[in-house]
């Protein structure tokens, strides 16, 4: 029978219940513990940090280009490889990298040697104003203010004509005709009979009707204090100048409506300059105008612009603009050939640039920017007003930044075209040394191909041809339509619209220059496919 426990037992069974859970809990921690690191060893390392899996991908998307752009048209861009329509392999643009400067697409860097050995000069673009200068040509004409025609007022015969010919210099009071008319001898009668009735109201009258006839005032007194009726009277030249034009002669009859002759003072011409549609809204009434003659080159007449003509030309759509100059010494006569120079009184300040820093395309103009430590690139610009140096910038130009003023067409070439000019590269990143290496070797392979074609178009003046030739094999192009030059060696009479060649062109600073072509002769028996005509005459190896 087992005895009664007391109070004491019970007491040291629950302590030694409690230090056994006690060192159970600390081995299991002790066991976790051990198992949790034998796990953070074995496992890979980009499951340790999540810090480090960012920077990875990071690093990936760094490399990655932003997109891929034509070498020959830098506004041809693709989300993904491909070709540009002229069949070449597009270039990825991967952006700013490695520290470098990056303005956007078309930024350069050239090294401080070759700009050194190109001669670059800088300018900064700046607020001014503009000289405006327009230099055109105009004719010298008489000043029409001063032309006098002669009609005369009565009806009657030329007795005598003092005057010869078209040209013959006149002065005032001059006799320049006679005439006899029935009219005229009436009225002096009247006078006469007048002044026998001495009634002062019909003398009145008979001399103002002599004078309204244009009878002289000393003929008139001659003619009261002789009493003697003149049947042939002289009429006079109302002003100096030479005979613009001559319609009678001696013996003619002649009406109140039949014009004479006429008169015109050459003291002071006329010059009609003619402007083209763009520049007759820049000229104004007042503006200095300065005048040359082929016949004298060494004097230069001063004069202003007088008139502006409100209407063009419509057969050469030009405007006219209407200059005055004093010809005292009679240099000036009419329908001489002369040379206008105009100075546009414009104080308006423009922002401009020099006029050799701006490239002009025909359909685009644009300046290299100056970016600083050997970075280039070239913008589009809109110009606007130019005088003999400067040339106005309307927009894609700030003030105060520099653009290159020579040697500019060497670095727009390589910004905008991606040219291969490789030596003007500065830094190049050890990926790009092997890209060129690989280039330079396969120089020799890629310098030309021999391929089949058909004509298209032809610009014979230009040696230029248009020609939808096929797949060349060796550089992986499929077939496509393709501008080329002919070389000087080649018969240009080869190439006619619709004809179908052999030829061989050559690649030659970025132009596609055909060195050598022959006509094939097609099978009549077998149609055309794309690609490889059928049934054709072939001669020559097809690389």
């Amino acid at each position: 029978m087992t005895p009664p426990k007391n109070d004491n037992d019970n007491e040291k069974q629950k302590l030694t219940n409690k230090n056994t859970t006690t060192k159970l809990i600390a081995a299991g921690i002790l066991i976790g513990t051990i198992i949790t690191l034998v796990i953070l060893k074995l496992l890979p390392v980009q499951y340790l940090s999540n810090a480090g899996s960012v920077d990875n991908s990071t690093d990936i998307d760094e490399n990655k280009p932003l997109y891929w752009v034509a070498p020959m048209d830098a506004n041809y861009k693709r989300d993904q490889p491909g070709q540009s329509p002229m069949g070449m392999d597009l270039i990825p643009y991967y952006g700013s990298q490695n520290n470098t400067m990056d303005e956007g697409e078309g930024t350069i860097k050239i090294s401080p040697s070759v700009v050194n050995n190109l001669g670059v000069r800088t300018t900064k673009a700046s607020y001014g104003a503009l000289n405006t200068t327009i230099e055109t040509v105009g004719y010298v004409t008489y000043d029409e203010d001063k032309l006098v025609h002669i009609h005369p007022r009565i009806s009657g015969w030329v007795e005598k004509l003092h005057i010869n010919a078209i040209g013959d210099p006149v002065t005032k009071g001059q006799p320049l005709y006679d005439i006899y008319s029935p009219e005229l001898v009436n009225a002096q009668e009247e006078l006469l009979l007048a002044l026998d009735r001495k009634n002062q109201r019909l003398i009145s009258a008979a001399e103002n009707r002599l004078i309204a006839l244009q009878i002289p005032r000393y003929a008139i007194n001659a003619l009261k204090k002789d009493k003697k009726v003149q049947l042939n009277v002289t009429f006079y030249a109302p002003q100096n100048g030479v005979v613009e034009s001559l319609f009678v002669r001696q013996g003619f009859y002649v009406k109140p409506e039949t014009m004479m002759l006429s008169i015109v003072d050459l003291t002071q011409v006329w010059v009609k300059a003619e402007f083209f549609e763009r520049d007759v809204f820049k000229v104004a009434i007042g503006d200095s105008a300065s005048m040359r003659l082929d016949y004298l080159p060494s004097k230069q007449w001063q004069g202003n612009v007088e008139h502006v003509h409100p209407m063009l030309d419509p057969k050469t759509r030009t405007g006219v603009v209407r200059l005055q100059f004093d010809n005292q010494n009679g240099d000036l006569k009419p329908n001489m050939f002369a040379q206008i120079s105009i100075a546009i009184s414009n104080n308006e300040p423009a922002l401009q640039v020099p006029r050799e820093a701006v490239i002009r395309t025909g359909n685009q103009d644009r300046v290299v920017l100056a970016l600083g430590d050997g970075y280039f690139k070239s913008v589009a610009v809109k110009i606007g007003r130019f005088d003999r140096h400067n040339i106005e910038i309307l927009s894609g130009l700030s003030a105060g930044e520099k653009v290159v003023r020579s040697a500019q067409f060497l670095l727009d070439s390589e910004s905008s075209k991606s040219s291969d000019f490789k030596r003007m590269n500065a830094d190049k990143k050890s990926n790009s040394d092997s890209d060129e290496e690989i280039d330079m070797q396969n120089q020799s392979d890629i310098a030309s191909a021999t391929v089949h074609g058909t004509v298209t178009s032809v610009m014979t003046d230009h040696r230029m041809v248009t020609i939808d030739r096929e797949a060349i094999v060796k550089w992986d192009r499929e077939a496509a339509t393709i501008d080329f030059i002919v070389a000087d060696s080649v018969d240009m009479t080869l190439f006619t619209l619709d004809a179908y060649l052999m030829f061989t062109f050559e690649i030659q600073a970025g132009e596609f220059i055909i060195v050598s072509a022959m006509t094939m002769t097609p099978n009549i028996n077998h149609g055309m496919s794309h690609g490889m005509p059928q049934g054709l005459i072939l001669t020559g190896d097809v690389q």
